[in-house]
């Protein structure tokens, strides 16, 4: 018998290498973790407002992605209660592909009436990513029934990179430098059938080159499989987001997104750009046909937040949140200001300094998140910050002046 080594069972770490990525990145956790901003148990009185349980320590966060503040709102969380107790259990324990509660229906048909196209939910928008893009690749989820090359985004959020593996089991992978309309361009002449993944609005800020790709997706059939998680709700008349309030949905044309962010419950959506392909996904997207699924107390939340979506109140928390966006922007200029989405990073360089920096303030009151390697290259470390409709103008300034006392010491 053969004697296995440790190189013979070695993996061939096309799309992903755990021992690299690991032995880079770990180590910045570690010192987060050292710094006391890893694994803090809180009370919760405010996203203004958390007290260290261990310290007493109060302080706000500028990392929540509850970007109008409807984590608290008193309308969503009431709707969580209303829906158990009308439904009388936290879920049917089932794959919701049999049977459904009522509630999930009244929310599914809630989502198609405000974004106008068929809308799919899943218990989280990575359930939804991991079951639909393998399905994309081989091509089952477009009528032509044909393979289609996987071009990921360089920066596509970690969700979507992900599946890359499974992707590529099923068709040709590749990966395109960030926006890189030339380079899509490129493998759209040399293969008949391509998909892009991307995101809308990017985790570190910045948006999609989207003109250019509906170019050319008229031009050459590409396909476009967006995660615009992080503008749902802060955009669109109807909070249906970045893109989908700029582009008319079709069959080659895919937009899924958080409802954990901005929207105020959990879960995630697909935006379809087909009828036919609501059932079919219901059936053979992997994840959505378990039995881990949307629980009652999410989808009451989901129909309160549907319903406040349909109210000025929607608009008066959009303007709160561009007011608060344009303060920190006139303080902190940036490649990504004026662009109307709430992240920003303040970038220092390297990972020590990014999590000195986050250190110092939450000491003052502030938890911004520390990123670095592998969440941005390296050398381009830095603090996260997003901005909140719930936060108060003067809240802001205030911040900001604390943040600029801070690197005047660096």
């Amino acid at each position: 018998m053969e004697e296995t080594t440790e190189q013979s069972v070695l993996g061939p770490r096309r799309y992903r290498n755990n021992e690299k990525l690991i032995a880079v990145g770990d180590r910045g956790w570690q010192t987060a973790k050292d710094h006391g901003l890893i694994g803090l148990r809180v009370n919760f009185e405010s996203n203004n407002r958390l007290v260290d349980t261990k310290t007493g320590h109060a302080f706000m966060t500028l990392c929540s992605c509850s970007y109008l503040g409807l984590n608290h709102h008193p309308r969503i969380l009431q709707g969580s209660i209303d829906a158990l107790r009308e439904a009388g259990t936290n879920s049917l324990a089932m794959s919701t592909l049999r049977i459904r509660l009522d509630h999930m229906a009244r929310m599914e048909e809630g989502f198609r009436e405000m974004y106008g196209c068929p809308t799919l939910p899943g218990a989280t928008c990575s359930a939804l990513t991991a079951g639909i893009l393998p399905l994309l690749a081989s091509g089952h989820v477009t009528e032509d029934g044909k393979p289609r090359v996987m071009v990921f985004d360089r920066y596509c959020h970690f969700s979507m990179a992900y599946i890359k593996p499974i992707c590529g089991d099923e068709s040709l992978v590749l990966t395109s430098p960030h926006n890189d309309l030339n380079y899509l361009e490129d493998v759209c002449k040399k293969y008949p059938r391509v998909a892009y993944v991307a995101d809308g609005a990017y985790s570190m800020g910045g948006l999609l080159a989207l003109e250019g790709l509906l170019q050319l997706q008229e031009r050459y059939g590409l396909f476009l499989y967006i995660d615009d998680s992080h503008s749902l709700s802060i955009a669109g008349e109807r909070g249906e987001g970045y893109v989908r309030s700029r582009l008319k949905m079709n069959p080659l044309t895919m937009i899924v997104a958080s409802l954990a962010k901005a929207f105020g419950s959990s879960g995630g959506i697909a935006m379809l750009g087909s009828e036919r392909i609501f059932d079919f996904l219901y059936r053979n997207a992997g994840p959505l046909a378990w039995s881990q699924n949307l629980q009652t107390p999410s989808l009451g939340a989901s129909l309160a937040s549907i319903a406040l979506h349909r109210t000025p109140e929607l608009r008066q928390l959009q303007d709160q949140l561009q007011r608060n966006i344009q303060i920190f922007d006139s303080r902190f200029p940036s490649p990504h200001a004026g662009n109307g989405m709430p992240i920003r990073l303040i970038q220092v360089g390297e990972e020590d300094r990014a999590i000195r920096l986050s250190a110092e303030l939450y000491q003052r009151g502030y938890y911004c998140s520390a990123v670095f390697f592998p969440v941005v290259a390296r050398g381009e470390a830095g603090v996260r910050v997003m901005m909140r409709a719930d936060m108060s103008e003067a809240q802001v300034r205030t911040f900001c002046d604390d943040v600029q006392a801070i690197l005047s010491r660096f």
